[in-house]
């Protein structure tokens, strides 16, 4: 007779779920001891609950089906909760299953107990608990469901120590929830669109999740062919295709500055599965939303609404037949000289390899990657939905995880890199092709850019501190040596070339430590 952790983890393969990310404690030792009876799940062990998370979000964008992640009680989920803020923005399936107290040891508030349902609601979509062994194949098939969507969202399913170690009797035959579908969009939407951008006035499409990718993402292009309108993509986009032979949608800039200078002048904006601009932060005297005064916003689709149909039937209205405007092959000259981070996006542009998933959290240093890569050979760029730092390295983990056939390239920031460097050592102990560059300019930069943006005094030595990583300085080569993952630093252009070389044509793990100056210092 299986006890309930045997059945919970039967009911998530049989929900097509195969990779759990886990760091687990006492109340999850006999879902651990399950895993031996049902091979079918892998199970990765992460050294931190937020590269657990991180990775199942990156799984699930590469996977298009969830992964789980295991925790330990509410200060497991806590640690797991920054990424999992970004899994939320990214729309992307995640089952956390969340080990909790014994029901009769909860009365005793033991030093670990704490509301883990308040916890899992500030980011999940679906939250339950389960009190009986023989109810846990129902919660899973509900888990899953609301999990993989459409859209994807993150479940939570708590499990006490008492509810794993259980018997319970096979469970009555249920049907599966009905599967989710994508809603309708109306008729009204899609001519309203069509009016606009038909209109001989500037007009732009503004591309959000499902739509830079697939048959939606051609329809767009075709779209933006046939009408002439700008086609643009949101700042952070969950899973983006790019490169030589596909559609160019340029994506928002992250300051604001830079995304009024891209709106400019619009009459017409039609969001397609994106919402209305808006600047990431308020600052003095500006409006935070960026959409300019005498434009128009349409919203083509929103929500659940299947922006797949409502772009191709766009397309079909405003130019059957029309071809999209598509990226040619091109790549810039491998670079000499200096390391910087204009050069290093120069070298990634050269060398990137068909097929490449892009993880890209570099932050500062990653402004001239969309130029250097447009035309590389086609690939995925995968970016940080929710802001929440510290999300690249543990997204490449599951991304390698799903995609073992590709090679992944995690391009991170030093500060954004020290949030969750326990993912070097899960590359390491699974044999991940994922080649890191970190790129280290000694500063948390971006907030240098934003002392002045905010209109705050001008920064004296006490508040450079802060913002300052170079006292000590921070050794990537041999952090990432101490983590079991080989290591090298670059320090000119033709060394990181040499290096990339390497990282990619050899299985495994890499990180590459680039010296740069950073942006306007």
């Amino acid at each position: 007779m299986p006890n309930g952790a045997q059945i919970l983890i039967s009911g998530l393969v049989d929900g097509g779920v195969r990779a759990c990310f886990a760091n687990p404690g006492t109340s999850e030792m006999h879902f651990v001891a399950a895993l031996d009876a049902v091979p079918e799940m892998r199970p990765v062990l992460c050294l931190f609950e937020g590269v657990a998370t991180g990775a199942a979000d990156g799984y699930g964008r590469m996977a298009g089906r969830p992964a789980c992640t295991l925790m330990h009680l509410g200060p497991g989920l806590a640690g797991g909760l920054s990424n999992l803020h970004n899994a939320r923005r990214a729309a992307s399936p995640v089952v956390n299953v969340v080990g909790d107290h014994a029901l009769r040891h909860k009365r005793l508030d033991a030093p670990l107990e704490s509301d883990i349902g308040a916890l899992a609601g500030t980011v999940s979509a679906w939250t339950r608990r389960t009190y009986h062994a023989e109810e846990l194949a129902g919660d899973v098939r509900q888990a899953v469901a609301a999990a993989a969507g459409p859209p994807g969202a993150i479940a939570t399913l708590i499990v006490p120590a008492d509810v794993s170690w259980s018997q319970a009797g096979e469970p009555p035959a249920a049907a599966p929830p009905p599967a989710a579908r994508r809603g309708l969009v109306s008729v009204d939407a899609v001519t309203g669109a069509a009016d606009a951008l038909g209109s001989g006035e500037s007009a732009a499409l503004l591309l959000g999740g499902d739509a830079v990718r697939g048959p939606a993402f051609a329809a767009a292009g075709r779209v933006a062919a046939a009408t002439g309108a700008k086609l643009l993509c949101e700042t952070f986009p969950a899973r983006q295709e790019r490169g030589a032979g596909r559609p160019v949608a340029e994506r928002l800039a992250y300051l604001a500055s830079g995304a009024s200078r891209q709106l400019a002048g619009l009459r017409h904006l039609v969001l397609a599965g994106a919402a209305s601009p808006v600047s990431f932060f308020a600052y003095p005297g500006r409006d935070g939303g960026l959409v300019p005064d005498g434009c128009a916003v349409h919203t083509l689709s929103a929500g659940t609404e299947d922006v797949t149909a409502a772009l191709e039937g766009l397309a079909e209205v405003v130019g059957p037949g029309a071809s999209p405007v598509r990226a040619a092959a091109a790549r810039p000259a491998l670079p000499s000289g200096d390391l910087t981070a204009e050069s290093a996006a120069a070298v990634i542009g050269a060398l990137l390899p068909d097929g490449a998933i892009v993880v890209d959290e570099a932050n500062t240093s990653g402004i001239w990657l969309p130029g250097a890569t447009a035309g590389a050979p086609p690939h995925d760029w995968l970016t940080l939905t929710g802001g929440a730092m510290g999300q690249g390295l543990p997204l490449a983990v599951g991304a390698a995880v799903a995609c073992p056939d590709r090679p992944v390239l995690a391009l991170v920031g030093d500060g954004a890199s020290m949030y969750t460097p326990q993912a070097l050592w899960t590359q390491a102990r699974e044999g991940l092709d994922v080649t890191t560059v970190v790129f280290d300019n000694g500063s948390y930069a971006i907030l240098n850019l934003e002392l002045g943006a905010v209109g705050a005094a001008p920064g004296g030595p006490r508040a450079r501190r802060l913002l300052d990583l170079s006292g000590p300085p921070l050794d990537f080569v041999a952090l990432a040596r101490g983590m079991g993952v080989p290591a090298e630093r670059a320090t000119t252009a033709a060394e990181f070339t040499a290096l990339l070389k390497r990282g990619l044509a050899e299985p495994g793990p890499l990180l590459i430590a680039c010296r740069v100056p950073a942006l306007g210092l």
